[in-house]
């Protein structure tokens, strides 16, 4: 994959780079920190500039993210209550639980898309139960733009500082990403245990 973005960029320039993170946005397995940094990289060896490919990252992460607020959109609270109404007592989930997650979201959504917007896989992911909870759409477009932009600027010039140890600095973003994703798991099992913990609490 790594040589398909690199061709995909070396060929378009700043549409290349435009196209790819708007794709690694909808699919999050493609790698921004390659896009970025390599973004970066070409800046000393051709007429891409360092402000043009943060511009055209953050225009590619925007689109891709807004498409993403659109899907949850569709599957928003109310469309979710439904799904409860028929199968809730299978989830063993009822509306209260769905509602408690809507209110937490309306309460922190604006600060928790801005940080997970400078978290690997998750920065795709988390405009979708923003556009669940129906967060107004022009702090969501504020505050994604705004952690798009930090973590593309992070990297397009990390690649642009160090050019010829560009590969180095993806292998760092790897640990980064494999520290994160730990996490991630061990929240996801210490909400697994909880939820169970809940259900044989429930009569």
């Amino acid at each position: 994959m790594e040589n398909w973005i690199i061709s995909m960029m070396e060929q378009y320039g700043l549409w290349g780079v435009f196209f790819l993170i708007a794709l690694e946005n909808l699919f999050p397995p493609i790698p921004s920190e390659v896009i970025l940094t390599f973004g970066g990289v070409m800046t000393g060896s051709t007429d891409l500039t360092v402000t043009g490919v943060i511009f055209a990252s953050t225009a590619g992460s925007v689109i891709g993210a807004v498409i993403l607020y659109g899907f949850g959109l569709l599957i928003d609270v109310e469309n979710l209550e439904k799904i409860i109404d028929r199968y809730g007592r299978f989830l063993r989930v009822s509306k209260k639980d769905i509602h408690r997650a809507d209110k937490w979201f309306d309460k922190y959504g604006v600060w928790t898309v801005f940080l997970c917007r400078m978290v690997p896989l998750i920065r795709s992911l988390i405009s979708i139960p923003a556009g669940m909870s129906n967060m107004n759409f022009f702090l969501f477009l504020i505050f994604t733009t705004a952690g798009t932009l930090i973590w593309n600027t992070i990297l397009v010039n990390l690649g642009a500082t160090f050019a010829d140890s560009w590969h180095i600095i993806v292998e760092y973003m790897d640990v980064y990403s494999n520290v994160v994703y730990a996490i991630l798991a061990v929240l996801f099992i210490a909400a697994i245990v909880w939820y169970m913990k809940k259900m044989r609490r429930r009569p």
